[in-house]
């Protein structure tokens, strides 16, 4: 290519497009490449545990934008590529072919890989990773005929979804669980119960402080999980949901700063000049937390990707984005914003039916709201954000005062 071959993208995911996009919107117009591990053109991933996996969604309604867009824009896709390395002090990115690429900046868009069962029976027939459109497909096609027995190794958002998905299927469904309480890590226990109790309602079998031992099976298919204590859980199919690992190869093998992800500031950039990082490989500099912070969730890729394209265009960015992610189980829909790392050991306020799932719970930490879900309540999501943004002063019994307007507490800052 040209010694001055303009935006390179390393990544094919949701956050690579979006800084492709956001780079347009900042007005450059210089050449953009993104290159792409998977033989597909950038698509969503969090419909390949919900509506795509339940067969609701087809695949075209997956995708980022439609081919053509990418024509328009003069974004060029080099798809089934990867990077093997990167110099940094000679700006150029080298592909698995060996072919040289430079770039004037450089995002990494790596996202993250599912954390694999090290145990035996990994590798049997039947044993699922959910990843890839491709790995949504296999698993759907497994459970779609109904009448299996699933078992699903993490009681996490996506083991839930799945479960949720195959009980959808007329499956037979276990969750097998470390934590005491599904969802511990990520709301804990008092709201984590809510979506025990949904399952249990909708017929799963949820067994949690359990450990797997491995995955047992006859002729190369799966058979059932053995948990420790030697009991065989039986299985014709097994999916495993227990956390993903951040792609951080490339950046640790060019000697960029890495702790829990590529770390960047609140533009991006990391600490080789002109390469920045986004998505589920970064840990941002957060201006409000004062530390930097890794979100998994889709809408870190999809609003943080396009403040990255921004900025690798010459734009002036500082990322304060709340963290929001959501899901969708049985008739179950939820919106989480917030701070997850500010609501350990907070029992959250509910405000509304908690029995009949219809609630918004708040986490209040020093008195100030620093993380709300509200759950298949809508159209609160704005003001919630609103609270911990202006970081609202409440008191914790009017806040869980249906009679009390939201928007009343909106505008007073402590």
């Amino acid at each position: 290519m040209d010694s001055s071959s303009g935006l390179v993208i390393v990544g094919g995911g949701l956050a690579g497009a979006r800084a492709a996009e956001g780079a347009r919107d900042a007005a450059y117009d210089g050449s953009i490449t993104i290159i792409a591990g998977e033989d597909a053109m950038p698509y969503i991933r969090p419909p390949l545990s919900k509506e795509f996996l339940i067969g609701k969604d087809d695949r075209a309604s997956i995708d980022v934008h439609p081919e053509a867009w990418y024509a328009e824009q003069r974004v060029e896709v080099r798809r089934g590529l990867r990077a093997s390395s990167i110099d940094p002090a000679a700006h150029t990115l080298t592909l698995g072919d060996d072919e040289v690429l430079r770039y004037d900046r450089l995002l990494l868009a790596t996202g993250a890989s599912p954390r694999r069962f090290r145990g035996p029976g990994a590798d049997l027939t039947g044993v699922h990773l959910l990843r890839t459109v491709d790995d949504s497909i296999a698993l759907r096609d497994a459970i779609a005929p109904g009448g299996r027995r699933v078992v699903i190794v993490g009681a996490g958002w996506i083991g839930l979804e799945v479960a949720a998905a195959a009980r959808g299927y007329g499956n037979d469904v276990t969750v097998l669980g470390l934590e005491t309480v599904p969802l511990n890590a990520a709301i804990g226990d008092t709201a984590g119960s809510v979506f025990a109790e949904l399952h249990r309602a909708h017929g799963v079998t949820l067994r949690m402080s359990t450990s797997v031992a491995g995955m047992v099976g006859a002729e190369g298919r799966v058979t059932g999980v053995e948990i420790d204590g030697g009991e065989v859980v039986p299985a014709e199919v097994v999916v495993v949901g227990i956390g993903a690992i951040p792609e951080t190869g490339l950046a640790e093998a060019a000697g960029l700063e890495v702790d829990n992800g590529v770390t960047t500031d609140a533009a991006f950039l990391t600490s080789a000049v002109d390469v920045y990082a986004v998505g589920d490989v970064a840990s941002v500099l957060h201006p409000v937390l004062r530390r930097p912070i890794r979100i998994e969730h889709w809408a870190n890729a999809d609003v943080a990707g396009k403040a990255a394209g921004r900025s690798m265009a010459g734009q002036k960015v500082e990322y304060d984005e709340i963290p929001y992610f959501y899901t969708d189980q049985y008739d179950l829909g939820m919106e989480y914003s917030g701070y997850g790392t500010l609501t350990a050991g907070i029992d959250p306020v509910f405000r509304g039916d908690r029995d009949a799932r219809e609630f918004v719970a708040f986490w209040v930490n020093a008195g100030k709201v620093v993380a709300g879900m509200n759950v298949n309540v809508w159209d609160v999501n704005e003001t919630v954000q609103r609270l911990i943004r202006d970081e609202v002063v409440v008191e914790p019994a009017r806040l869980a005062d249906p009679a009390v307007p939201l928007e009343a507490f909106v505008g007073t800052s402590g």
